[in-house]
């Protein structure tokens, strides 16, 4: 039996965490995935697969697939990030399908190992077989197999570079598949001639199936010319091999119209906005207005933040655009521009920082943001909690929010106040999810 929904006006911080709780739940994989799965083949199945959803993906299809259809594979999810629906299958001694554990977001060599695995079982297959891709956010950082002549720890440099330097996930990724040997296209181009359909679950804005986990299996419409292009706005350093491998291009990656793709499959199994219109339905119920700004919101976090606090305060003063009582809801992809690197925090709580501060403890008006993979960043906790008193509290500690941000240090800020929230690993991910009340 569903709990019950906490009242938005008796207990604020407990209905946000419910609209949260129910977005992540619409994303975990599960029996919805039968209608996307094609009949046993001829030949043989293969699964393979890298992301935040492996495990949960690689769940599912052990579940649905039929037990008298052979089937092998081998899945990379981050650590910590096997759900317990897979791990009693193996207790059991009934999975058919391996799934293995890498870091996240900084690759590792677990990750290099685990795709050099996939990329064996993707060659010598025949038109008569049948390749599954499960695909999810993360997959850029666990399926690491760098281009010619880079080594992991230049990999590794690179994508540091990269999550500090404020680029859009878009830019990352373009980066990432053309220094690569699996991304972009080319694990699509591995399994050929047999037939590949991916299953994704986005955490891109847009649901680009390219940008997704850096599209492996898709075909890939940027260029080696777009990434100098990315790297030199960023002003990122790579290897010498590394620009020479873009310069020549080399490192060119497949293109739409490629004849290694003709006759593969894309499915969209869970998108942010399907989680996002989930949490609407159930902010209706509690008898509130809903307005869903976007599930595409990119740009700086703190900046973000700060425009969602300007709209909420024009509405909780004005009842307009919107009237009071109302939920706004966003989702998307915001980036942070490091500046202190040990500074701790993510996404989400820097956003909830920099509305704070726009904020200024105006009554009748709460925040809840958080990563829906239940990880904000590399820290415990999915995201946070702004509350009207939020500064008071702060400043009766010592605390001066303004400090805290300017530093990247939103974690340990929410952390003093008691307002993280921490979901634990959630076996998903559809991205950020934003919610504000305003009564």
């Amino acid at each position: 039996m569903p709990k019950p929904i906490p009242s938005p006006t008796a207990d604020p911080r407990g209905f946000l965490r419910a609209l949260l709780d129910t977005a992540i739940a619409k994303a975990v994989p599960g029996p919805a995935i039968a209608s996307f799965l094609p009949p046993p083949p001829k030949g043989r199945t293969v699964v393979l697969g890298a992301g935040k959803a492996g495990g949960a993906m690689a769940a599912a299809v052990e579940a649905l697939w039929p037990a008298d259809a052979p089937m092998s594979g081998l899945v990379v999810t981050r650590y910590d990030a096997v759900p317990p629906a897979f791990q009693q299958l193996r207790r059991e001694g009934k999975v058919r399908i391996e799934v293995v554990e890498a870091a996240h977001p900084v690759p590792d060599a677990a990750g290099r190992e685990a795709a050099a695995r996939i990329a064996q079982a993707a060659r010598g297959l025949t038109a008569d077989d049948l390749v599954l891709c499960l695909m999810s956010g993360g997959a850029s950082s666990l399926l690491v197999l760098p281009a010619d002549g880079i080594s992991l720890e230049e990999k590794q440099a690179v994508n540091k570079a990269l999550l500090r330097s404020g680029a859009a996930i878009g830019e990352m990724n373009t980066v990432r598949k053309h220094l690569s040997s699996i991304k972009g296209g080319r694990l699509a181009a591995m399994c050929a001639p047999a037939r590949v359909v991916t299953l994704l679950i986005s955490d891109v804005p847009g649901d680009a199936p390219e940008t997704i986990g850096s599209g492996p299996t898709v075909p890939d419409p940027t260029t080696c010319a777009d990434t100098l292009g990315i790297l030199a706005r960023h002003g990122i350093e790579i290897p010498a091999a590394a620009r020479a491998g873009l310069e020549s291009g080399a490192f060119e990656t497949p293109k739409p119209g490629d004849p290694v793709f003709d006759g593969n499959e894309v499915h969209m199994i869970a998108t942010p906005l399907q989680s996002l219109h989930a949490a609407a339905a159930v902010a209706r119920d509690a008898g509130l207005a809903v307005h869903l700004l976007s599930d595409e919101m990119e740009g700086e976090s703190r900046e973000v933040g700060s425009v969602h606090a300007a709209l909420a305060r024009h509405i909780a003063r004005h009842g307009e655009p919107f009237a009071k009582p109302c939920v706004v809801l966003s989702g998307g992809e915001t980036t942070v521009t490091v500046k202190n690197k040990s500074g701790r925090g993510g996404r989400a709580t820097e956003f909830l920082l920099g509305s704070a501060l726009a904020l200024q403890g105006a009554p009748g008006i709460w925040v809840l943001a958080a990563d829906t993979d239940g990880i904000d960043g590399v820290e415990e906790n999915a995201g946070a909690i702004v509350t009207p008193d939020t500064l008071a509290r702060a400043d009766a500690l010592g605390i001066k929010a303004r400090e805290y941000l300017d530093r990247n240090d939103a974690y340990p800020f929410f952390s003093a106040l008691g307002d993280l929230v921490v979901t634990g690993s959630t076996y998903t991910n559809v991205n950020d999810f934003r919610a504000m009340l305003i009564v």
